[in-house]
């Protein structure tokens, strides 16, 4: 595609009525989460396979109230001192820097969020405050929704505000837009990161190797003077097998990218169909230490809201 990366996220499918063209099926419905798959990743999609990973992430479903499910299963919000900012651990924080993803995967953890509040542009005065008291954070995190959305200029903006507090050393910035709408790494974008003091660090959400596109891999060659980590959902019926994980790492790893966790479900409600057992899980993990070298062998780990994720073996 000879779009720009813009032109590419506002003619994304956005509601059952164009997906059920589009795919050519009466499958898909509108509920609480709305729909948002850019046409780069339906493209991806086999639409005569019912069953396709990549469809399924995309899929809505009617939304079933299922006791250990919660609308917001990480408590981010108990964690929030400052609106926009979410201060975990005691090193880095996470900044939530848009309420916009480019597409909707229908795990997302973050689906209810309060992003109103959380803005962290119109919440700077307090977040630079706070950093500025905070002298053991040297790691600042950008979330969101998917930083990727906001604009080259308003990357750069929000780089220089961090620059300026001197004991921020690390930048790290996580995204799927990069890899459903590969041009949205643009020259500019790339300059910018090459001129911050900061040093940065990219975890790209990727959960099966079809999602890897031959334009993603050829522009994310130009961010190789980065650190490139990769983070996946185990999500049932996608990828719960070792062999595609495998095939993924390996993927990654022509990339450039090195895998970094594989989660297990954060249990929103109404994702109760993604949810891979723990005894499944670690029989999976099991079996992919046996197919990898150690280095390309993600972290199986759950969040569970607390201070740290733990590490599910």
């Amino acid at each position: 595609m000879n779009k720009s990366w813009n032109e590419s996220a506002r003619s994304s499918l956005k509601s059952a009525n164009e997906c059920n063209e589009y795919f050519g099926e009466n499958i898909f419905k509108d509920f609480h989460f709305p729909i948002k798959i850019p046409l780069e990743f339906a493209e991806r999609i086999d639409k005569s396979d019912p069953l396709d990973p990549l469809m399924l992430q995309i899929l809505p479903k009617e939304v079933k109230a299922t006791e250990g499910f919660f609308d917001s299963p990480v408590s981010d919000e108990e964690h929030s001192p400052v609106k926009g900012l979410i201060h975990k651990y005691p090193s880095r924080v996470l900044l939530i820097a848009t309420s916009v993803c480019a597409i909707h995967c229908q795990y997302c953890f973050r689906q209810n969020f309060d992003y109103v509040s959380h803005d962290i542009l119109k919440n700077w005065p307090d977040i630079e405050n706070y950093l500025m008291n905070k002298k053991e954070v040297s790691e600042v995190v950008l979330s969101g929704g998917d930083p990727l959305t906001l604009s080259d200029k308003k990357i750069s903006k929000i780089l220089n505000k961090i620059e300026i507090i001197g004991h921020i050393k690390t930048v790290r910035l996580h995204t799927r837009t990069a890899v459903v709408i590969p041009s949205r790494i643009t020259q500019e974008l790339i300059d910018i990161l090459d001129k911050t003091r900061l040093k940065v660090v990219f975890v790209f959400h990727i959960n099966h190797a079809r999602e890897i596109s031959d334009e993603f891999m050829k522009n994310v060659e130009s961010l190789k003077v980065h650190t490139l980590l990769n983070q996946s959902v185990l999500l049932k019926d996608i990828n719960d097998n070792a062999k595609v994980l495998s095939e993924l790492s390996s993927k990654l790893f022509e990339s450039n990218i090195l895998p970094y966790y594989v989660h297990l479900l954060d249990k929103v409600s109404g994702t109760e169909r993604f949810l891979v057992t723990d005894k499944r899980a670690k029989e999976i993990y099991k079996i992919l230490q046996t197919l990898l070298p150690g280095y390309l062998v993600p972290r199986m780990v759950r969040d569970e809201g607390g201070d740290s994720k733990r590490l599910v073996l």
